[in-house]
């Protein structure tokens, strides 16, 4: 599993302009542990073990089991709401010198588009290499800083043997 502040710290490297990672925010479901006790507490280990860095914030909502008994699987639900009310708010109260979101859920693209059309931040994407970055249609904004397998290993923790 990837960790995120290393994620942040890699990207930051990277920006073509000098940065310090100030604060790191990870939106996930969390399963409820009546019905998921084990990924429940991997799921809890993690968000334990990444909030030990100081800037790591996690906003986790509990998963759905609607249809759950039928064989539907547990489903996140408002995650995306959760993700593009803050980086509206962040933005508009100028909680930030430059943002990177690192997503390619289109869902997310409307708060992106308003926060680059009323110019109320600098705001950057991010994804793995392979997935197709938000972009504003007819652009190639925001800029994006595309993650590789490298990456990826230099980023992750094994799991395994955690829970």
């Amino acid at each position: 599993m990837p960790d995120p502040a290393r994620i942040a710290d890699l990207i930051g490297q990277r920006r073509s302009r000098t940065s310090e990672v100030t604060a790191v925010r990870v939106y996930r479901g969390r399963p409820d542990p009546n019905y998921q006790p084990l990924p429940a507490a991997a799921n809890d280990a993690q968000a334990a073990r990444w909030t030990h860095d100081r800037r790591v914030q996690m906003i986790r909502r509990q998963l759905n089991y609607r249809g759950w008994t039928d064989g539907t699987p547990p489903q996140e639900k408002g995650i995306d709401v959760a993700l593009a009310v803050d980086l509206i708010h962040l933005a508009l109260r100028r909680q930030y010198d430059a943002l990177v979101l690192f997503s390619s859920d289109t869902d997310l693209l409307p708060a992106v588009e308003t926060i680059k059309g009323l110019r109320l931040g600098h705001i950057e994407v991010a994804c793995w290499s392979g997935f197709k970055p938000l972009r504003i249609k007819g652009t190639n904004l925001p800029y994006c800083h595309f993650l590789n397998k490298d990456d990826w290993a230099a980023v992750t923790e094994d799991w395994t043997d955690r829970i």
